[in-house]
């Protein structure tokens, strides 16, 4: 059985992963490089319980207890460790009245105050997202899977209609199976596939060299700039000593090729501005990386994982969105017969997500 696999994020990637584990052989196609996009600049939080209530609990559930179990069986260090996470409140929110200080964190600004513990080390923990997906690509290709730089431009067909593999700038690559994991460069396979629509959120990010002057605390904030535009940062200390920032949403246009995408104008300088003012350990702090990406979100906001209808052999398994690091262990796991019955348990897998069988 050849799996073919579009797209080398860590969607893509854990997949080859899992199917690699079943034996079977897959290729992942991708047109830039393993985790370019938002597999590589996001924030890499993980959580346990915070899809509780949603259809996505149990998958997410599972999901945080697969990372656990990567980080002791793959080699590599891509920085999973567990984090205590608080909500804050920053900027000119202030005004609106000055909440109880809960807690001291003195890595913070005075104006920023920490209102609320959101988790513990029990429950939220964080990988180093580019590392996690790079981990998972070498160890699936240590499985016999293999990587192929290229663009996929269609599909070919057998004469009932199946799929017999995948056009790659020109050439045919044969394959059984064909998995659609491109993010939101998903909806380009709409021209060969019948697919539901996915979309791109994008978001802005900064990378700061704070070495050890951060502990492992992750901040949700609600922050208002001095326009008035209310903002939600968030900020991830990682355990190489960086820290991750983002905040600043935008609708824009995705472009056709993810190298293309590149910070709003403004967005980069606004950010780094809300970063002063929440710390003045980030205010002091060199910038590694100034960056934006899109997230991949279907109509319904929940992931697409499973058979496209009306094509034999066709598959997709994209619209994490904000989850995507979270639950592409699970998305990958639930290629394995192993755990057919947890995975097609309508308690444990959102409606309009199947159990890939292949």
């Amino acid at each position: 059985m050849h799996v073919l696999i579009c797209g080398g994020g860590v969607i893509g990637a854990s997949i080859a992963h899992f199917l690699g584990r079943r034996g079977l052989h897959a290729t992942v196609i991708e047109r830039t490089g393993v985790g370019c996009a938002a597999s590589g600049k996001s924030g890499g939080f993980l959580a346990v319980d915070w899809c509780d209530g949603t259809p996505l609990a149990a998958l997410a559930r599972r999901s945080f207890a697969l990372h656990a179990q990567l980080a002791q069986e793959i080699d590599g260090d891509w920085g999973y460790r567990r984090m205590t996470t608080y909500g804050v409140v920053a900027g000119r929110r202030m005004g609106l009245g000055q909440p109880r200080r809960a807690h001291d964190l003195r890595w913070l600004s005075a104006g920023a105050t920490v209102t609320r513990q959101l988790g513990s080390t029990e429950t939220t923990a964080q990988v180093h997202p580019a590392r996690f997906t790079e981990a998972l690509m070498r160890c699936a290709q240590a499985q016999g899977a293999e990587l192929l730089l290229g663009q996929v431009t269609d599909l070919v067909k057998r004469d009932d209609g199946a799929v017999a593999g995948a056009v790659v700038d020109g050439k045919i690559v044969e394959g059984d199976a064909v998995v659609v994991a491109m993010g939101p460069w998903s909806i380009l396979a709409s021209a060969w596939l019948p697919l539901p629509a996915v979309f791109g959120l994008k978001g802005h990010s900064l990378v700061f060299a704070t070495g050890g002057a951060v502990p492992a605390e992750a901040l949700f904030c609600e922050y208002r700039e001095a326009n008035g535009m209310e903002q939600a940062p968030e900020l991830f200390p990682r355990a190489d000593g960086t820290t991750y920032v983002c905040a600043i949403s935008s609708e824009t246009p995705l472009p056709v090729d993810p190298a293309a995408v590149a910070p709003d104008p403004g967005a980069i300088e606004r950010l780094e501005a809300i970063c002063r003012d929440l710390s003045p350990t980030l205010g002091g702090a060199k910038i590694l990386a100034r960056q934006a990406c899109f997230r991949p979100i279907a109509r319904d906001g929940l992931p697409l994982i499973g058979r496209v209808e009306g094509m034999e052999g066709a598959y997709i398994a994209t619209g994490h969105s904000v989850w995507g690091i979270l639950n592409a262990p699970a998305t990958g796991e639930a290629n394995a017969p192993e755990h057919t019955c947890a995975l097609t348990d309508p308690d444990v897998v959102p409606p309009n997500v199947s159990y890939v069988d292949y």
